[in-house]
């Protein structure tokens, strides 16, 4: 979303806050934040404050699942005209409210939210506040389109074979985006994602620097979420990991974080370019962050790429590569602990004292685990080439 239609959001809002004399609240279909307009009238921002589902709603900008189904209970997914909610004060709705629903062509898009006061707004005030969410609508549903577009074009990007293909898919997005395209951005990648329709992901809107998502294939049967996200500077990757956290924390359709649904669900962040000519080589490396994150745990749930150290090499190899045969034998369930054991030893430089104290052993212990990673893999734990195979293929094991 550009920055004018923001501001065309927000003149609108202030606009039927003006109409009818009290503050309003413009807020998407699935109840994330748009706009405030805060009428100035003595008291009225003092009462809102009292209310905690309207506080929750400006603060973090979106309302739990719990408050969207009480208030869809009121029919306003259907409604074609002003809808009145009672106060319900076990709700943690202490005020009534008047909802509007803003409509394109028969479709919700979303509401505008009033407080209701005594004597309340006159049903003359009521309609012209309408037409104005009417024009709301419109605007919605332009940005829905463009949204789609560039949903459309950024998959593209991300899925097209190197060489022209994806050159004609990056020069369509850069199209799509205009100006936006010349700055500072980055990817990323969350997987794996609980649905392939990027419409169960948070509005860009609500996301800062957020410029376009889409939904990706992750392996054979899983998806992962790409974020195009708009940065200060190429070095400062702030906004995409204030993004990324946003992300997993997010309620997909099913109601559930992305983290319950999968499990495991983790983010990786590319590093930050000038422009998008380099896209399809930042998702790689946001995929890339993201694999690593899901392989180890201390290194998620955010993960940047330039701090995923030797995965960086190991993400890109063939993923076959990883089953030396000569490490095979270790990853067998019946020698885990053993796998576990060399993989700390080696991460350790090869140091006992440090081994047995991050595993919490006798370094007679270790001794003996480790000649029995000799005696199953046939290397020489003093062999440099040795070690770094086992190394490499104990760690490419788990991507």
């Amino acid at each position: 979303m550009t920055s004018d239609s923001t501001g065309d959001y927000q003149e609108l809002v202030d606009e039927i806050s003006e109409l009818l004399g009290a503050p309003a609240t413009l807020e998407n279909r699935d109840f994330e934040l748009i706009a405030f307009g805060a009428y100035d009238s003595e008291g009225d921002l003092d009462a809102s404050a009292l209310d905690p589902v309207r506080t929750r709603s400006i603060l973090t900008r979106r309302s739990t699942a719990t408050v969207r189904t009480w208030f869809e209970g009121f029919g306003i997914t259907r409604a074609t005209g002003p809808v009145r909610i009672p106060r319900t004060p076990e709700a943690g709705v202490y005020r009534g409210r008047i909802c509007l629903p803003v409509r394109h062509r028969g479709v919700v898009l979303g509401y505008v939210w009033l407080l209701e006061d005594d004597p309340g707004p006159t049903e003359d005030q009521l309609t012209a506040a309408m037409r104005v969410s009417g024009r709301i609508g419109a605007l919605l549903a332009d940005e829905a389109q463009h949204g789609a577009d560039l949903t459309r074009e950024l998959r593209a990007v991300l899925t097209a074979d190197r060489g022209w293909q994806r050159d004609m898919a990056v020069a369509e997005l850069r199209t799509a985006l205009g100006a936006r395209a010349n700055g500072p951005h980055t990817v990323v990648c969350v997987a794996p994602w609980p649905s392939p329709d990027p419409s169960d992901a948070p509005s860009v809107r609500t996301i800062p620097g957020a410029t376009a998502l889409c939904t990706v294939p992750w392996g054979t049967t899983a998806h992962s979420l790409a974020l195009l996200v708009r940065l200060r500077s190429p070095d400062t990757l702030t906004p995409a990991t204030s993004a990324a956290a946003r992300l997993l924390d997010q309620e997909p359709g099913s109601g559930t974080s992305a983290g319950e649904v999968t499990g495991t669900a983790a983010a990786g962040i590319a590093a930050g370019r000038v422009g998008i000519a380099e896209l399809g080589a930042a998702w790689q490396e946001a995929s890339a962050a993201a694999r690593a994150a899901l392989a180890e745990p201390r290194l998620g749930p955010v993960a940047e790429w330039a701090h995923i150290g030797p995965f960086r090499l190991l993400t890109s190899l063939p993923p076959d590569s990883a089953h030396d045969p000569a490490v095979a034998p270790l990853l067998a369930p019946a020698h885990r602990e053993l796998a576990r054991t060399a993989e700390v030893y080696l991460d350790c430089a090869g140091q006992a004292g440090r081994t047995a104290a991050e595993l919490g052993i006798h370094r007679q212990t270790l001794y003996y685990r480790l000649s029995r990673v000799e005696q199953l893999t046939g290397l020489d734990l003093d062999d440099g080439e040795d070690r770094l195979l086992l190394h490499m293929g104990l760690k490419g094991a788990r991507l």
